[in-house]
């Protein structure tokens, strides 16, 4: 009888890991979501503006579901588009990432590489996720070149360690970014400085939410901070949230919106639309793109 049990908990376990695997791998990473947030950074009586923040799309020549979904997102009509890195995961992944962000072109636009700009994915042991100096593998080399001149040629920003004003929503807003700093690619000091007085709006951009580099974009004060990286931890423990976020940021500020600590900065956080190529799962944590409504203080 003893044994009869335990071989039928041992069924029992195996066989909700199998089901929550399918879940994970077929469900919900394909569950595009559309996440809606009020974010008070603009000067008293100022009209809302809208921000539509995409990240992490790790695009594969094969996912027109998401093609069309984020394509279809250009409907809510934002007076800004940023986007925040790792747009690819495959040599030939740019017309998919023309098809997804074609629509959008039409709007301004802002954005930074990441890591997987450059460099395709690896497989990896996901438990190093979990070493807080594991090393960084590179995958082979990637057409960012060829995605930087379609993506300016339409007109948006390359704040890879750069800074511009550009106009959206009848707004003068002032933009700052660095390349990827989970590479070591950024140089914030290069276009640091406070905001212009000038400015009705300013907004900074990294791919990986790394806190030192944070903290300096909050003291120059720039309001609201943009990132990516994290995919919000990707896999998630119901009631507890993230287990690791790949790089210094808390577990706590993972995803979502949140006041960076010490500052009048807002951060947001996106957890992405896509995953590594090789661990094609998400769970209690779907893939996700952002409206951020940028509202009085």
């Amino acid at each position: 009888m003893r044994k009869r049990t335990l071989f039928g908990l041992a069924a029992g376990t195996v066989a909700a890991g199998a089901a929550t695997l399918a879940y994970a791998s077929l469900v919900e990473r394909n569950m595009f979501t559309l996440r809606r947030y009020d974010v008070p950074v603009l000067p008293a009586d100022a009209e809302p503006l809208r921000v539509l923040h995409l990240s992490d799309l790790h695009m594969m020549p094969d996912q027109r579901r998401k093609q069309q979904w984020v394509a279809s997102l250009a409907a809510l009509d934002p007076d800004l588009v940023v986007v925040t890195g790792d747009n690819m995961a495959h040599p030939d992944a740019v017309p998919g990432v023309l098809r997804a962000l074609q629509p959008l072109l039409d709007y301004p636009g802002a954005f930074v590489f990441g890591s997987n700009d450059y460099t395709g994915p690896v497989w990896k042991n996901p438990f190093t996720y979990f070493l807080p100096n594991r090393e960084y593998t590179e995958g082979a080399a990637l057409p960012y070149e060829e995605l930087r001149d379609v993506l300016t040629g339409a007109g948006w920003a390359d704040l890879n360690n750069a800074r511009t004003s550009i106009k959206a929503g009848g707004r003068l807003v002032e933009m700052v970014g660095v390349d990827d700093p989970h590479i070591g690619q950024d140089d914030y000091p290069a276009v640091a400085g406070p905001v212009t007085p000038a400015a009705d709006l300013s907004i900074a951009l990294a791919h990986a939410p790394e806190p030192a580099l944070l903290d300096q974009m909050a003291a120059d004060d720039f309001g609201l901070l943009l990132a990516g990286h994290t995919h919000g931890g990707q896999v998630c423990v119901p009631g507890y949230g993230a287990l690791v976020t790949n790089c210094g940021l808390p577990r706590s500020m993972a995803k979502g919106l949140h006041r960076w600590p010490g500052s009048d900065s807002w951060l947001h956080v996106s957890a992405g639309l896509g995953t590594h190529p090789t661990a094609p799962v998400r769970f209690a944590c779907p893939p996700e793109a952002s409206i951020l409504t940028l509202t009085p203080r």
